[in-house]
């Protein structure tokens, strides 16, 4: 099953403590199993543009559509036998101490749009 993770910056998580950021070993392990697909850093939020399109026109505005402390840091995807192992994973992410790890299954076309 393939499950996308994004890495949120939380402003209420612990302080990052870039000694105690073991992101290689995190790296290391998922490269080993064999489970990560593709995966990196993402720009802060002011680096963001949101596209809209309403009738005709296309509109962009600057930044995320919400307005929010908390943005998308990152982002993996995962080929992993279920959600227990995405979740034994995610839990082992340095960003899951220093921010927050959302965990999405992902919904391929081929299946259609029930839920």
């Amino acid at each position: 099953m393939e499950v996308l993770m994004f890495v949120v910056h939380d402003p209420e998580a612990e302080p990052y403590v870039a000694e105690e950021d073991d992101m290689h070993a995190w790296g290391a392990e998922v490269e080993r199993r064999g489970v990560w697909i593709a995966g990196d850093r993402l720009r802060p939020a002011e680096f963001a543009r949101t596209v809209r399109v309403r009738g005709d026109e296309a509109f962009v505005t600057d930044g995320p559509f919400t307005e929010s402390k908390e943005w998308i840091a990152g982002f993996d995807v995962l080929e992993v036998r279920d959600l227990d192992e995405a979740i034994e994973i995610a839990a082992k992410h340095p960003m899951a101490r220093f921010g927050r790890i959302e965990l999405r299954r992902a919904w391929p076309l081929s299946e259609g749009f029930e839920r």
